[in-house]
């Protein structure tokens, strides 16, 4: 079983200074709803930051691939992360992998959505996500300070907008499910990803001219 694309542990670069990048999710470009066991997540894609990234989730996505997947690693104060696993501990057929595009300006912050991979191989990256649960924990995921761009860190992708209780939901769950590559940090009462769509934001409404009196 394809075991490649998991997140480097948290303490291997949490000694580094943080990258400065920008933290404000992207506004007015696609959506993907997330329906979840406990409850929906919506996140906010940035295609103008993370294109090849952004195009890679939803053509997984559109293809029906992250629907009845768990996510498989739970860990407080951390990540929450899933992709490919089902109910089983299955994994699914993936796609090459894509470049990673961690230098695009966009930090692992909390909400942050980005891609795990190999921790050894920059251009990786495939199904996997995971969602940052902590800015102080999730800081160590960036690009390390004088690096070639691209070659370090984790590449942010989008950004949750709704359901961050849910995720704060999921990562209280009970862990050590015994199935999948972190057997101690998985649900024991598996966590479903029931479907993922992709839409367009809802625009927001125009502020109306205050009537002549």
């Amino acid at each position: 079983m394809k075991r490649t694309l998991f997140l480097l542990a948290a303490a291997l670069w949490l000694a580094a200074p943080a990258f400065a990048q920008e933290t404000a999710p992207a506004t007015g470009g696609p959506e993907a709803t997330m329906v979840t066991s406990l409850g929906t997540i919506v996140i906010a894609l940035d295609s103008a930051k993370a294109p090849a990234t952004v195009a890679n989730f939803i053509r997984y996505a559109k293809s029906g691939h992250y629907d009845k997947t768990v996510f498989y690693r739970v860990v407080p104060g951390f990540v929450l992360q899933a992709g490919s696993y089902d109910i089983h501990g299955l994994y699914r057929k993936l796609r090459k992998p894509i470049p990673l595009e961690s230098g695009n300006g966009l930090s692992n912050v909390r909400g942050a959505v980005a891609m795990a991979r190999d921790p050894a191989k920059p251009a990786s990256a495939t199904a996997e996500f995971f969602i940052d649960l902590d800015d102080r924990d999730a800081s160590g995921l960036d690009p390390k300070p004088g690096d070639a761009p691209n070659t370090t860190g984790y590449a942010v992708f989008g950004h949750v907008v709704q359901g961050m209780d849910v995720a704060d939901k999921i990562a209280a769950v009970p862990v050590g499910g015994g199935k999948g590559p972190f057997p101690d940090q998985q649900p024991v009462t598996p966590v479903v990803i029931e479907k993922v769509t992709i839409g367009e934001a809802t625009p927001e409404p125009a502020a109306q001219p205050a009537p002549v009196q």
